[in-house]
């Protein structure tokens, strides 16, 4: 007979779900991991299988460390593709139907992301990675968020954005429709083509594999680094848009003119680019100059497990004793 967690918290992203059973004074009991969470493609209850992989791995570890785990009182999961309000109650009705705990919660991932950077839910986050998203909360409950489902909701970067717009400028450079560009040059020879046609058929025909798409980002970023003006303007474009995401959320919740955290994370400004970080850091001095700049690299799953934490009555040496198990 096993005990039960404080809290089961739960990171699912689009290649990867991380699972941690949490006890009340933060000690993490076991952790699991499993593959991508991608209900828009597989259905909801495939992708909450995968969940459920996650969490079977997180249980089988707290029993192999000895401390053997029933169930939680309170699962918290973040969750990619939890874009809307009515995606994480159909969600939250999905996984409270496994059994796993007492009360159950889903929130965008964007959320983990936020609250893994600050002391307490209060700031904003922006996560530019694969796409974009920005969220904000408040200790009192109150959120502000954005659709982020591409362009159909006013979306624009991210890693994949971005590759796609490096291509188009690039092809058009090559073929004349367009401005010249380095890019022309860098995208194809990546790959070792000589070419943006060769690239084009490439990935048109398969010979370059579509995921690998994401690899045209980073040279973007190079390129722009070595002052081309296209490349640079798209880097400037992407700033622009990160700043404009996080006023306008600072903005809904009264924090425009109070120094907020504001936490910053994805592979796209994980990297730290200097250019892209510069023109963040020009544009937040004019439009919202109480934001307090945080970078953050911890995994997501530390985010989930406070979020689900910051909702028991735990104490604060909980908080402090979840961030060192996960190095944060």
């Amino acid at each position: 007979m096993g005990v039960n967690a404080t809290v089961l918290a739960i990171d699912a992203g689009n290649s990867k779900t991380d699972a941690a059973f949490v006890a009340a004074d933060g000690t993490v009991l076991g952790t699991g991991r499993a593959g991508g969470f991608q209900p828009p493609r597989v259905g909801v209850e495939a992708a909450v299988d995968v969940l459920a992989a996650a969490v079977g791995a997180a249980r089988a570890a707290a029993r192999a460390a000895g401390t053997p785990v029933d169930r939680a009182e309170h699962v918290l999961a973040a969750l990619a593709n939890a874009d809307l309000p009515v995606e994480e109650a159909e969600l939250t009705a999905a996984l409270h139907a496994r059994g796993w705990g007492d009360t159950t919660e889903v929130r965008n991932d964007t959320f983990a992301l936020l609250r893994a950077g600050v002391d307490e839910p209060r700031g904003v986050a922006v996560v530019c990675g694969a796409g974009i998203n920005c969220v904000g909360m408040l200790p009192d409950g109150r959120t502000a968020r954005f659709p982020a489902i591409g362009k159909l909701s006013g979306d624009w970067g991210g890693g994949g954005g971005l590759a796609e717009e490096a291509l188009w400028y690039a092809a058009r450079a090559e073929d004349g429709r367009g401005e010249p560009t380095d890019l022309a040059r860098t995208l194809p020879a990546h790959f070792g083509l000589g070419s943006v046609y060769a690239l084009i058929e490439a990935l048109h025909l398969g010979r370059v594999a579509a995921v690998r798409r994401h690899e045209l980002t980073p040279v973007l970023f190079a390129t722009s680094a070595g002052g081309d003006p296209v490349a640079r303007s798209l880097v400037r474009r992407q700033a622009e848009e990160i700043v404009a995401m996080a006023s306008v959320a600072l903005g809904r919740l009264g924090l425009l003119g109070e120094e907020t955290p504001l936490v910053l994370g994805g592979s796209v400004l994980a990297a730290r680019h200097p250019q892209l970080d510069a023109d963040i850091a020009e544009l937040l001095a004019l439009k919202a100059p109480g934001a307090v700049v945080r970078v953050v690299t911890a995994p997501p799953v530390l985010g989930a497990a406070l979020l689900g934490l910051d909702r028991t009555p735990s104490p604060p040496e909980a908080h402090a004793r979840l961030r060192a198990h996960f190095g944060a």
